[in-house]
């Protein structure tokens, strides 16, 4: 990770001469739809009504900064704070293969360093259309998950085995738009769960990471 931050820095400090630079702040929509379950949006379970109740509680914002590397090329990186809040009910056997019924519930938040390298495949005076992808480092930034109302069975959360990471480095992928001083992302990250919690073998259901972001970003310079 430490070789990644310093070329980061380092193409950061060469291209900061020459390059035509921009700043700006953004935000965006934390989706909880992955590859694995894109079907759910042509059957109806993944809809308007899905993204207008996680609004809330899956978004980031940040600040982010476009260095030109050349007339199609660009590095762009990023500093976001994210959330993502999910609520999972869980079932597993006990050890007497008594059926347990459990609430789980994650609150996730994190600092994510985006590193993205971009081209312009279209070209306008007024808009422009990019693809991009590059390495995302996430730093763990006081997620808690928790479990309440068990029902069934003989059991107790200190058979829980939780562990969550402090610090992950995944990928990045996505196209956007720019219109005037507006960028508009769609973006897919690949990047593993920070948390497991598993009672013996039995994994209670982490929640997915690889998930769809978008979000908007206006560029103040």
């Amino acid at each position: 990770m430490k070789k990644v931050l310093f070329v980061a820095v380092l193409l950061l400090y060469v291209s900061f001469a020459n390059a035509q630079l921009n700043f700006g702040l953004k935000a965006g929509y934390n989706s909880s739809l992955t590859f694995a379950n894109m079907s759910s949006v042509t059957n109806g379970g993944y809809d308007l009504n899905s993204v207008q109740s996680e609004v809330w509680n899956n978004f980031h914002a940040g600040a982010f900064a476009r260095i030109g590397l050349g007339n199609k090329l660009y590095f762009q990186p990023e500093l976001l704070y994210s959330v993502q809040k999910r609520n999972y009910q869980v079932s597993f056997q006990d050890v007497a293969n008594n059926d347990v019924t459990l609430d789980k519930f994650a609150n996730i938040s994190t600092v994510d360093v985006p590193l993205l390298v971009g081209m312009k495949l279209l070209d306008l005076k007024v808009a422009n259309v990019r693809a991009f992808a590059g390495p995302k480092l996430r730093f763990n930034s006081g997620s808690t998950f928790e479990f309440q109302n068990i029902t069934g069975g003989h059991f107790d959360t200190s058979k829980i085995v939780p562990e969550m990471k402090e610090a992950q480095v995944g990928l990045e992928i996505g196209a956007g738009i720019d219109i005037l001083m507006l960028a508009l992302d769609v973006r897919y990250n690949m990047i593993g769960d920070l948390y497991t919690a598993k009672v013996g073998d039995v994994s209670l259901q982490n929640m997915p990471s690889n998930t769809f972001v978008i979000s908007l970003g206006w560029k103040i310079f």
